[in-house]
């Protein structure tokens, strides 16, 4: 029976490929049809010989991974068995973004998410709609960490809209400050993944890295920043425009939002949409869209947002 040595040398690593309790080995085996062992810190592989061929080409893929990222999570695994399995076409490897925690990097990992990685690179403004879980965010904040990191910009700003959805703010409870965190705390959990906490304490205390409601934005210019805002497709018009002329000499702005999460009023157009429509032959600025097939969160999020764009 054909068989085939991946040598890892690092044991960690090793641990990290396998996952905890050996979650990732057991999803491989199962989908590829292989006997999969560890020895002497390499991967031995082991059964029919097509079988053994895409399940090397994967394992060596995750090895990359475990090297540039520091770990391999459960979606690596089922992009890659995807992949190996015929249901998905592979992406190729994308230069991964260097972000302030020791060992971590950040990668596109679909072909949408590597043009949006490449629009912030290239345009001073880039707006992107897509889904929830295809990166809107995550990747964006990974630009605006290695950008500061880089002494590229000099400050990172995250703004949302503190719009309900559904429920009243007046009846949360607490101060003002108290009330608008849970609208930034998914800001707040992108950057704990990029940067060490004591480092992103210092740099909030600081005022380096600061997250605000949209609405603290007027009056104010950015200059040598990196600018993110997010939910953008609860603006207002207005709120757009407002938030668009704060770009300052040396900045960057990135605005993402899920056009089909919108929780303004009936009467109220989204600024996103419009700011998409309207800005689109402004030089300087870029349009992105991602879909489905750019989601990296649980596999079921791809097709639960697949069920609802059939039915609307």
């Amino acid at each position: 029976m054909p068989r085939t040595t991946i040598a890892v040398v690092d044991s960690k690593r090793l641990l990290t490929i396998f996952g905890p309790r050996d979650q990732h080995l057991r999803r491989i085996r199962s989908a590829l049809g292989v006997g999969v062992s560890a020895r002497d810190d390499s991967i031995q592989i082991e059964g029919e010989e097509p079988n053994v061929l895409r399940a090397t080409e994967l394992f060596e893929q995750l090895d990359r991974i475990a090297r540039e990222q520091g770990a391999v999570e459960a979606e690596d695994v089922s992009r890659l068995l995807a992949v190996a399995t015929g249901e998905r076409q592979p992406v190729p490897h994308h230069e991964p973004i260097e972000v302030q925690r020791p060992g971590k990097s950040v990668q596109a990992r679909s072909e949408g998410q590597a043009a949006y990685v490449q629009a912030i690179k290239d345009n001073d403004v880039v707006l992107c709609a897509g889904p929830a879980g295809s990166g809107k965010t995550f990747l964006a904040v990974a630009m605006a960490v290695s950008a500061l990191r880089a002494e590229e910009v000099r400050k990172i700003v995250l703004v949302r809209p503190a719009v309900e959805a559904g429920e009243s703010l007046g009846f949360l409870p607490g101060d003002l400050q108290a009330k608008i965190n849970p609208y930034l705390r998914p800001l707040m959990d992108a950057l704990r993944e990029m940067m060490d906490y004591d480092l992103l304490r210092r740099l909030t205390e600081q005022d380096v890295v600061e997250m605000i409601p949209l609405a603290y934005m007027r009056g104010r210019t950015l200059n040598n920043a990196f600018i993110i805002l997010d939910e953008a497709q609860n603006t207002t018009i207005s709120q757009m425009k407002m938030f668009l002329t704060r770009l300052g000499i040396g900045s960057k702005m990135v605005i993402s939002g899920d056009i089909t999460q919108i929780d303004l009023p009936t009467n109220r157009s989204s600024g996103l949409i419009d700011a998409m429509n309207r800005l689109q032959d402004v030089r300087g600025c870029c349009r992105v869209r991602l879909g489905g097939k750019d989601i990296v969160r649980h596999p079921l999020v791809q097709r639960i947002v697949e069920a609802y764009d059939d039915q609307t």
